[in-house]
Formats: structure tokens, C-alpha cells, sequence
């Protein structure tokens, strides 16, 4: 089964960006980590039929009653946990690992960073990153296959709309 996690799509209209557009319909299942931000993004995505979601700190109050703040399903015999905030920190991941833990699952899809990660300890930490408002990252998804409980994972760039702090970054690469 493929799935595509996504998180903090900030969208203002229900307007799907065309390059993640494809990857939806693409894949079995939309996993989305909250910031949808209004309900018209959240009712685009949940149009495509096939939605797991949480609620985000961004988005409006009628998605934070409709919406859990933690998610637990299973897919292929592997369970996946499903928050927002799963730590405040990328680079220290152990806020994460124990939260994993504490919800007994062998991935935790979280959002919040806008930075894309996938780590492998005793489960798999994945953060999708942010297709449309990134931090020192580019855009990103995070594409997961499971097949007998065995997961693989990647993390797709899109083109366009990095932050400030890459333009920054790749110009300094270039003098």
C-alpha cells in the first residue's frame, strides 16, 4: 500500500497545488498531520476518499472539533500514529521516539517542523515536511509503502517555493 503524509499545507482556498496533485491520486491512502488551516483545504483533500487526519495549532476552530488530536490505524499489519506536534525539535528526536512509544506504534507521522525527516529507531519517525510553506528545507512529502509490514520510506521535493533560508543558502553556493 502507498501512502503519501503530508503536513501544514496553510492552504487559504480548497486549491490543491497541481505538482501534489498527482502524487494524491497516485497513492491508497492521504495521511495529512494537521494545518490544513481553513475547512475548505480540509474538505479538498477528504474529497479524494481517502483521508487520515488530525487537527493542527493553525487550523480554524470548526476542524479542531471535527478533527482528533491523535490518530491510531493500521495498514498492512503495521500500526501508525498520527499527531501535529510530536516534539519541538528535528535534530533531538527522543520527544518523538517516547511519544511513539506511548501510542505503541511502528510509525509516528507528525508535522509542526515544516522540515521534512524519516528515522529509524525502534519505530519509524516521519515528518513530511511542508508542500507549500517549508523552513530550511524545500517543499516536501514523504511517500511510505507497506507490504507485510515491512515499510520503506521517501522523502519527495517539489520544485518551487523554498524558504528564504535555502534561496539564501544555494546563493551562497554559488559565489
Amino acid at each position: 500500500m502507498k501512502l503519501i503524509a503530508l503536513s501544514d499545507t496553510h492552504l487559504k482556498t480548497g486549491a490543491i497545488p497541481l505538482q501534489l496533485q498527482k502524487f494524491l491520486a497516485e497513492c491508497d491512502l492521504i495521511v495529512h498531520a494537521g494545518d490544513f488551516s481553513t475547512m475548505e483545504a480540509y474538505q479538498s483533500f477528504k474529497a479524494c476518499g481517502k483521508l487520515k487526519a488530525v487537527f493542527g495549532n493553525d487550523d480554524v476552530p470548526e476542524l479542531k472539533r471535527l478533527l482528533p488530536k491523535r490518530l491510531i490505524f493500521e495498514v498492512e499489519g503495521s500500526k501508525i500514529g498520527l499527531v501535529h506536534e510530536g516534539g519541538l525539535s528535528l535534530i533531538d528526536t527522543t520527544a518523538q521516539n517516547y511519544l511513539a512509544k506511548e501510542m505503541d506504534v511502528d510509525i509516528l507521522i507528525f508535522g509542526h517542523m515544516h522540515r521534512p525527516l524519516i528515522e529509524k529507531n525502534e519505530s519509524m519517525l516521519v515528518c513530511p515536511g511542508s508542500p507549500t510553506e517549508p523552513r530550511m528545507s524545500s517543499p516536501s512529502v514523504v511517500e511510505l509503502i507497506i507490504e507485510n509490514r515491512i515499510i520503506s520510506g521517501r522523502i519527495i521535493i517539489f520544485d518551487g517555493g523554498s524558504c528564504k533560508y535555502m534561496k539564501f543558502l544555494n546563493a551562497l553556493k554559488n559565489h
